[in-house]
C-alpha cells in the first residue's frame, strides 16, 4: 500500500511541474505581448501609472470626406439656366464645391455649390445671351439697362436697349471681345448710338464715358472702364455659379465662345456625351451618396445632351437607371427638349 501510494505521488509531482511549467510560458507569453501593446488609459497622462486593464479594441470603419471636393466633367452637353436659355459645353473639368452653410452638394439646390472649373470650352447664342441679360442679370425693375438684344456681325457684337436709368433712351453699342488678366470678360466698345445718332464722339467731347452714364454699381459681375464693360461670369450667370478664369473670348460660327482655365483636361471619365461626378459627397432627392460615382448618360447619343437641372427628376423618370459592380450609379436620361409635355388647358 505505501508502496503504491508513493508511486501515485511521484505521478502527481511529474504532472503537477509540467502544468506548472505551463503556466509559467503562458505568463511569459501575455507579458510580452503587454509589452508590446501597452493597454491605453483614458485621462492618464504620461507621467501617471495605471492599472486597470485595456479595454477591448474597436475597430472602426473608414468614413468618407465629406470635405472633399466632388469631382465633375462634361462632354457635348446643352446647360439649360431656364426653359430658354442654355449654352452649349462641350467640354468641362472641373470640381463641384459646396457654398457657406452647406456641407455638400445638392443638386436639388444650385445655390447650395459652385462649379469651380479648371478647364472647358462653352458656347452661347446671342438669343440665349439676351434672355440671360433681360430674364435675369437686368430683371429687377431698377435696373439701368431693359429690353436688350443682341447680334453678331462679322467678328464684333451689337448690343441694343434702352437706358431706363436714363428715360428709356434707346442705344446700340458695337465692340469686340477681349479677356483681362484677373479672368474676366472685356467688351471693348468702339461705337456707341443714342437715338440712332453717334454720341460716343460727342461724349469724349465733354469728357464723358460709358461709365460715367451707366451705373452698374447694383448689377453683379458687371462693372464699367470708361467705355468698356468688364463682365465677371462667376457672379453674372444663374447659380449654379461657375467660378474659374476666362482665358479666351471670341466669336466662331455666329456664337460667342468662352475659354475657361488651359488647354489640358483629365481623362475622360465616360464615352459620348454625358455628365459625371466622382469622389466626396452628394445628394439628390432622398438619396446621399458617399464617394459619388455618379454618371448622367444621353439615351440618345447622336446629338448634345440636353440637361436642365431644374427638371431632371422627370429626365431621370423618362430613362433608367443602373447600378456597377461597386455601387455606382448609371443613369440613362432623355433629353430635356424631347420630353413629352401635359397639354395646356384653354
Amino acid at each position: 500500500m505505501e508502496r503504491g501510494a508513493n508511486h501515485r505521488t511521484s505521478i502527481f509531482n511529474v504532472y503537477g511541474i509540467a502544468v506548472l511549467r505551463r503556466l509559467w510560458l503562458l505568463s511569459m507569453v501575455y507579458s510580452a505581448l503587454a509589452c508590446s501593446h501597452p493597454p491605453a488609459r483614458s485621462g492618464a497622462s504620461a507621467g501617471e501609472s495605471g492599472t486597470s486593464p485595456a479595454a477591448p479594441e474597436t475597430v472602426v470603419p473608414p468614413v468618407a470626406n465629406s470635405s472633399q471636393p466632388v469631382t465633375a466633367q462634361m462632354h457635348n452637353v446643352i446647360f439649360h439656366f431656364s426653359e430658354a436659355a442654355a449654352a452649349h459645353i462641350e467640354s468641362l473639368d472641373g470640381q463641384l464645391i459646396p457654398t457657406a452653410g452647406n456641407s455638400m452638394p445638392v443638386f436639388d439646390d444650385k445655390t447650395s455649390f459652385v462649379m469651380r472649373v479648371h478647364s472647358a470650352r462653352v458656347t452661347i447664342s446671342t438669343a440665349a445671351l439676351a434672355s440671360i441679360m433681360n430674364n435675369y442679370v437686368f430683371a429687377k425693375p431698377d435696373a439701368p439697362l431693359k429690353e436688350l438684344s443682341v447680334y453678331i456681325d462679322g467678328d464684333h457684337l451689337h448690343v441694343k436697349g434702352k437706358l431706363h436709368s436714363k428715360g428709356d433712351v434707346s442705344f446700340e453699342t458695337v465692340g469686340a471681345l477681349r479677356t483681362t488678366s484677373d479672368g474676366r470678360i472685356r467688351f471693348q466698345s468702339e461705337r456707341v448710338k443714342a437715338f440712332h445718332l453717334p454720341v460716343k464722339g460727342i461724349m469724349n467731347l465733354f469728357g464723358m464715358d460709358l461709365a460715367k452714364v451707366l451705373n452698374t454699381v447694383k448689377i453683379p459681375g458687371i462693372e464699367t472702364d470708361k467705355d468698356d464693360v468688364l463682365l465677371d461670369l462667376s457672379k453674372l450667370l444663374p447659380p449654379p455659379h461657375i467660378q474659374g478664369p476666362v482665358t479666351g473670348a471670341r466669336i466662331e460660327n455666329n456664337e460667342i465662345v468662352t475659354i475657361f482655365g488651359g488647354v489640358e483636361s483629365a481623362p475622360t471619365l465616360e464615352k459620348g456625351n454625358y455628365v459625371a461626378f466622382r469622389g466626396g459627397q452628394v445628394r439628390f432627392g432622398k438619396i446621399t451618396m458617399e464617394d459619388a460615382d455618379i454618371s448622367v448618360l444621353d439615351l440618345d447619343p447622336g446629338d448634345p445632351l440636353d440637361w436642365f437641372q431644374d427638371r431632371y427628376k422627370e429626365q431621370l423618370a423618362a430613362g433608367y437607371s443602373k447600378i456597377t459592380p461597386t455601387f455606382g450609379l448609371r443613369a440613362y436620361v432623355k433629353d430635356y427638349n424631347k420630353l413629352v409635355r401635359p397639354a395646356r388647358k384653354n
